[in-house]
């Protein structure tokens, strides 16, 4: 499969292979999927207008969709920094503060190199945390706000003030976060309200209280685990519930439902289920979400790369097919059905938790589209595929030069050992 020259808004895309298996020609219009057209099987080719791009039997995706990201906290676009272990996540926040104060690349200049990587790799929409504490105030959120509208016709962002310091212990951050959303941040987030916070209720009713007076969704943080993680899990069912905000609410990372018993498992899961709450899962070395049988249960759940090449963690590709690989290999997916399961997590599943209402390869939706060099949805999660062409609105994105997108070293400026 040749990478075809677009115009810059291609009409129609031909012999697409669609996700159920179909080839078909996709009509775009206006920046939109006009209509999806069966392909008859030996029917013959011919010279395409100039308006109309020949995907030669590509598969089409609607645009991935990275459902947590940390944009503020990446090192790409400057040096190589080694990884600084540390034992526990107050010492790993300490050591995220004290690099700040270090001479480095601006936030929004690793930021912007960060979303080129995901624009060329096809990822058509983010939710990225930005923090929020006593230390940054809202310099972070500014930029990234810069930031959104930078890259508007190329990739949708969205923001979620993130207390990584705390919430109740830190002086202050009810008042920034209360400031944060009033500016611009869409979401507003928590962090280990146990764990961290010491304080369930206290942490709680600043998140929801927040989130009620300004119409925001909310994306916590839940590290914790075992039955101390699940009593967190349905402490935020409860509240989500007796607020009204079913589909508004997500639990990232949410350990501890891979590390409880069956009974728990399912008495939480049923909760979160009635409630509308999400679950984010990025595929940890540890204690993953079991995908499936939460699925079973009715709660959705979807990715996120989390974090990408920073003082937190030195991998990542921002690359949502190998997220959902990643995914596949943790949780022991193999069949046909259960990639199929994968790749949802990074398309259809995450695009619903973000309230993306226009997305999807249906006729009306928003043509954010990527078409990669695999001839159906298993290869594309299992073969790591090229990007054949990248779309944002109706209009060609990439791929661009993946590489330029992704600068990690420049001979001025050398790697720190």
């Amino acid at each position: 499969m040749r990478t075809p020259t677009a115009p810059q808004t291609p009409a129609v895309l031909v012999d697409a292979t669609l996700p159920d298996g179909r080839r078909a020609d996709v009509e775009l219009r206006d920046g939109r999927v006009h209509a999806i057209r069966d392909r008859r099987d030996g029917a013959p080719r011919t010279p395409l207008p100039a308006d109309a791009v020949d995907l030669g039997g590509a598969l089409l995706l609607p645009a991935l969709v990275d459902g947590h990201a940390h944009l503020d906290k990446t090192l790409l676009g400057g040096p190589w920094q080694p990884h600084r272990a540390t034992a526990d996540l107050r010492e790993q926040i300490a050591s995220e503060r004290a690099a700040r104060r270090e001479p480095a690349v601006p936030v929004a200049e690793r930021a912007a190199a960060l979303a080129r990587r995901m624009v060329a790799l096809g990822t058509g929409h983010v939710r990225s945390h930005v923090d929020i504490d006593p230390d940054v105030k809202l310099d972070g959120l500014h930029q990234l706000l810069a930031l959104r509208e930078q890259f508007a016709d190329r990739l949708g962002i969205q923001l979620v003030a993130f207390p990584q310091s705390g919430v109740v212990t830190a002086p202050g951050v009810a008042d920034l976060l209360d400031a944060a959303l009033a500016e611009g941040a869409d979401l507003i987030g928590g962090l280990d309200p146990a764990g961290f916070d010491g304080d369930v209720d206290g942490q709680l009713d600043v998140v929801f209280r927040l989130a009620e007076r300004h119409d925001a969704g909310i994306d916590i943080h839940l590290h914790d685990g075992g039955t101390v993680g699940t009593a967190q899990l349905r402490a935020i069912a409860d509240r989500t519930a007796a607020l009204g905000l079913s589909g508004q609410v997500a639990v990232s990372h949410a350990y501890c439902l891979g590390d409880v018993d069956d009974g728990e498992l399912d008495r939480t899961a049923s909760v979160l289920t009635a409630a509308g709450v999400a679950i984010m899962t990025n595929g940890p070395r540890h204690s993953i979400p079991p995908v499936l049988r939460l699925r079973e249960h009715g709660v959705r759940v979807f990715a996120g790369s989390d974090n990408i090449r920073d003082t937190w963690w030195p991998f990542g590709t921002a690359d949502m097919l190998e997220r959902a690989t990643i995914i596949a290999l943790q949780s022991g997916f193999a069949t046909d059905g259960e990639l199929h399961a994968a790749a949802s997590l990074v398309t259809d599943e995450a695009a619903a938790a973000l309230g993306l209402a226009d997305y999807g390869l249906r006729e009306g939706a928003r043509a954010d589209l990527v078409a990669v060099a695999a001839g159906g949805v298993p290869e594309a999660v299992a073969a790591h595929p090229r990007r054949v062409i990248v779309l944002h609105g109706g209009r060609v994105v990439g791929p661009s030069d993946v590489d330029a997108a992704y600068p990690s070293f420049t001979a001025e400026t050398p790697p720190r050992h």
